[in-house]
């Protein structure tokens, strides 16, 4: 005679229960992030209250109070109104653009050259990056605006757009560092195929150098967008040449007591920068923590 075993079923939760389970898991995830939760905290709450103020009315803005009352979205329209907001944002994009296109060609082979060939001087000319690096831009200032004016380019952004044809020395020393990572059989193996040096850079490291490539590009269009120095010393005059920073600072001034404007404003400028960092934070961070090829 034989006897069926039946497996036990199982027991339903409670809804108690399942409460409880879910406080446990919240709980155990903000003591495991607690400190990335505060930093975050600490990053955005400032954030918020520039968005929030931008929504006030000019009564409300100089109060305690942190909440709209009634949102004044008519702030970002009076904004483009009072200020000249779409001219200063494509000068910044000109500048932005070009700079770090310009950049990108000029700092890319000279990085290929330090991190690859071997040659006379090689540690020298590093040397010289590095302390161009440490160099501040006001100790040369006086003589290049003298360069800059005796050419009648004053009062325009070509002062600061076409020095990147000649590299810039942060980008350069970054490149470097990535690309003497990858492996040499890789260059090896194109020259064996009949591949020349400029070959060589094109087809071969460019593809494995994007992540850093990518990240010397945000670096250099990030500080064109803030430039404040560069614009005020070339373009203080001319107004029509004037970039978002230094558009923004005389718009604070002027509008000083009217917060709630110069929140809007300042939303407006901050806006596209947090935008492209938060799409392209992944290949930015790649590029400043990889050390070359993945394995």
């Amino acid at each position: 005679m034989s006897t069926t075993l039946t497996a036990p079923r199982p027991t339903r939760a409670t809804p108690q229960a399942r409460v409880g389970a879910r406080r446990r898991r919240t709980l155990s995830w903000i003591a495991t992030h607690a400190i990335a939760v505060a930093l975050a905290a600490m990053f955005l709450g400032p954030l918020v209250l520039v968005s929030l103020t931008a929504l006030m009315s000019d009564e409300q803005a100089l109060t305690g109070n942190l909440w709209p009352e009634s949102f004044a979205w008519s702030n970002f329209a009076d904004v483009f109104a009072k200020s000249h907001l779409l001219g200063w944002t494509l000068n910044t994009l000109l500048y932005a653009g070009l700079g770090t296109l310009f950049m990108l060609l000029s700092s890319v082979p000279v990085a290929y050259a330090l991190a690859r060939f071997r040659f006379r001087g090689r540690g020298l000319a590093f040397l010289l990056v590095i302390t161009a690096m440490m160099l501040p831009p006001q100790v040369i200032a006086v003589p290049i605006y003298l360069v800059w004016a005796r050419v009648g380019l004053t009062d325009t952004l070509w002062p600061l757009i076409l020095p990147m044809l000649l590299g810039d020395a942060f980008s350069i020393f970054l490149l470097r560092q990535f690309l003497i990572t990858i492996p040499r059989d890789y260059t090896d193996a194109a020259r064996v195929d009949g591949c020349s040096d400029l070959r060589t850079l094109v087809r071969v490291i460019l593809p494995m150098a994007r992540p850093a490539i990518a990240a010397v590009a945000l670096f250099q269009f990030f500080y064109c967008w803030n430039d404040y120095y560069g614009p005020l010393l070339y373009t203080g005059i001319n107004q029509d040449n004037w970039t978002l920073s230094l558009g923004l600072a005389t718009f604070k001034a002027f509008h000083s007591v009217q917060w709630n404007l110069t929140m809007a404003a300042t939303l407006l400028v901050t806006a596209p920068v947090i935008i492209v960092f938060f799409f392209a934070q992944r290949v930015f961070i790649e590029g400043v923590t990889l050390t070359g090829v993945k394995g």
